[in-house]
């Protein structure tokens, strides 16, 4: 009997002992490996300096910008409203300098009503077919200049209309993009703008243009193209309230 009961201690004896081992090697095992997992996961994430660094890097590099399609027309302020009523005075010395403008399709018109000057008054005729510009003075040609016109869909309007303003090196903005280009020789109003025709928000004028290759040619979207030493020229030869003759 007591022979049993020592066999039956040393047995629990042995469980217990073998449950406190196990207990022992999980927690190792568990221990070890969360230790493990730690320094993986520091020897994968960069330092600070290194995402910094990258940062600079991606900042600074250099991308490259489209120039937008060559149309020389911009937004602009309203001078002058449907009814054919222009803003100057009646010496014609008063300039209105938009900062901007936009090329308004070219769309048809009727005379405005305005009547004709006397012989001793400046008057421009823009002749389509002709792809001209005259300039007369006294009843009689004193100039005259290649031009282009608006093309097919965008065409120049026709009738009498009154320069509504002038500018000298004119801002020009892209239409769609927005993009604001500076004035000077190379830009598409070139050095001059001549301002005739308005809806109230948008004008038809001459203006100047490098691509002097295209004058002669139906291709603008209504304005009356020039090379910048003729539009110069004729800058100085007319004034705000000067006769337009759009002819066919």
């Amino acid at each position: 009997m007591v022979r049993n009961e020592s066999v039956a201690r040393i047995f629990m004896f042995l469980c217990f002992g073998t449950a406190i081992l196990s207990l022992a090697v999980h927690w190792r095992m568990t221990t070890t490996q969360a230790q493990f997992e730690q320094s993986a996961s520091a020897a994968g994430s960069p330092s600070p300096g290194a995402l910094g660094s990258g940062s600079k890097t991606a900042a600074g590099a250099s991308t490259s910008v489209n120039k937008p399609t060559y149309q020389p027309d911009v937004q602009r302020n309203s001078v002058g409203n449907m009814s054919g009523a222009v803003s100057y005075n009646s010496a014609g010395s008063t300039e209105l300098l938009p900062k901007m403008r936009s090329l308004f399709p070219g769309q048809r018109q009727n005379s405005q009503g305005l009547s004709s000057p006397t012989s001793s008054q400046t008057e421009v005729v823009v002749n389509l077919s002709d792809r001209r510009t005259y300039v007369y003075k006294g009843g009689e040609v004193i100039a005259s200049y290649p031009i282009a016109i608006g093309k097919e869909g965008w065409e120049t309007p026709t009738g009498s209309f009154r320069i509504t303003d002038k500018q000298k090196y004119p801002i020009w903005q892209h239409p769609i993009t927005g993009k604001v280009f500076p004035s000077g020789a190379d830009s598409p109003l070139g050095e001059r703008w001549i301002g005739f025709w308005s809806d109230g928000r948008n004008e038809i004028g001459f203006h100047g243009t490098p691509d002097t290759h295209l004058l002669g040619a139906a291709i603008s979207h209504g304005c009356l193209r020039m090379r910048n030493d003729d539009v110069r020229l004729l800058y100085e030869q007319v004034n705000v309230g000067t006769l337009i003759s759009v002819r066919d």
